[in-house]
């Protein structure tokens, strides 16, 4: 029972090989190594735009200073401070903001109050309502829009050499509107033409 020799242990069973598959017969790339591992599928996410954009949401509520490197879309409601110096500042249609605002370009659909001060341009849409003073290069506000404030035009600053003379004239005062005439749907203004439409 102990002393069991091996020729009497049962012999393995052989296992069956299935016969080869028939192959096509495929061109065969030299010189151009071949993986083994099994391939990703493609990611088809889309990527962010360079840049980025943020959104605060409808629920969003948020006190206090909001600093940004990219653009930003307020739905929600913002009060304090916003500054994002190189990029855009979208008021979206549910968006409410009490804030100092600070911004390349601003295009308000919702409401905003304070003061603003723009480097490139403001847009006050249709069903928007503004109240405080603005301080930017290029203005639109359509008609419809509820604008209260005055606005300051601020021109590009000239060359230096050409910034003597310009120095000598009196510096223009802000403009205080209250109404214009209903000329257009949509009034602009730019480099010292002011136009609006409460």
């Amino acid at each position: 029972m102990w002393n069991r020799r091996k020729e009497e242990e049962p012999a393995p069973k052989p296992t069956s090989v299935p016969p080869p598959a028939p192959t096509v017969s495929q061109p065969v790339k030299e010189g151009i190594p071949m993986s083994t591992q099994p391939t990703r599928p493609l990611d088809t996410r889309p990527e962010p735009a360079r840049g980025g954009s943020a959104i605060l949401g409808k629920s969003v509520v948020l006190k206090g200073q909001v600093y940004g490197r990219e653009d930003v879309t307020i739905d929600g409601e913002v009060e304090g401070t916003v500054e994002l110096q190189e990029h855009r500042l979208t008021v979206g249609p549910t968006g409410k903001v009490v804030a100092t605002i600070k911004a390349r370009e601003i295009v308000v659909l919702g409401t905003v109050q304070g003061n603003i001060e723009t480097r490139e341009k403001i847009e006050i849409r249709k069903e928007a309502k503004v109240v405080g003073d603005i301080r930017t290069a290029r203005i639109v506000i359509e008609d419809g829009a509820y604008f209260k404030g005055s606005i300051d035009i601020v021109r590009a600053e000239a060359p230096k050499s050409a910034a003597a003379p310009a120095a000598a004239a009196p510096a223009p005062k802000p403009q205080s509107v209250a109404s214009a005439g209903a000329a257009s749907p949509t009034a602009t203004a730019s480099a010292g033409d002011v136009a609006a439409r409460t």
